[in-house]
């Protein structure tokens, strides 16, 4: 089962829990991770299409919406609404209200929630959610 981890920013904007999302992708395609961004809709879904060429000056993060169909191996970085395709399903950056599907496949799911409400209420039912299912959880407050 997935170890979890919420990060919790100060922000309650949208971009700045998608420039972190940005960030947390950079690291894993750094480190040759493959890794998805669960999004809670297509806005979201074009919002960090476009960030992850944007968020930092110099980042090149190579990545794909998933449209169903089974992407390239040599795409890193899937965005995507439903379920995490096979090869992607290892580390799940949570930008969605819901928990990710199939958790026994899951080694890693980084929940980032900020100070809008409605984003902490879902990041609350999630953590009671992943306390039930007995699943490590640590919490990381961020400046931002």
């Amino acid at each position: 089962m997935p170890e979890v981890s919420f990060y919790i920013l100060s922000s309650t904007s949208e971009q700045a829990r998608c420039i972190f999302a940005c960030k947390l992708a950079e690291k894993a395609y750094r480190n040759g991770e493959y890794l998805y961004l669960l999004t809670e809709s297509e806005r979201q879904n074009k919002l960090l299409d476009d960030l992850l060429w944007t968020f930092r000056a110099g980042s090149f993060v190579p990545h794909q919406i998933h449209d169903g169909e089974a992407p390239a191996d040599a795409v890193h970085i899937l965005i995507g609404t439903g379920g995490a395709p096979r090869n992607w399903q290892r580390i799940i950056v949570n930008l969605s209200s819901h928990t990710p599907d199939n958790l026994e496949q899951t080694e890693r799911i980084l929940e980032i929630l900020n100070a809008d409400d409605r984003v902490k209420q879902a990041g609350r039912q999630r953590y009671r959610h992943y306390q039930q299912l007995q699943l490590a959880i640590s919490t990381h407050k961020m400046n931002s």
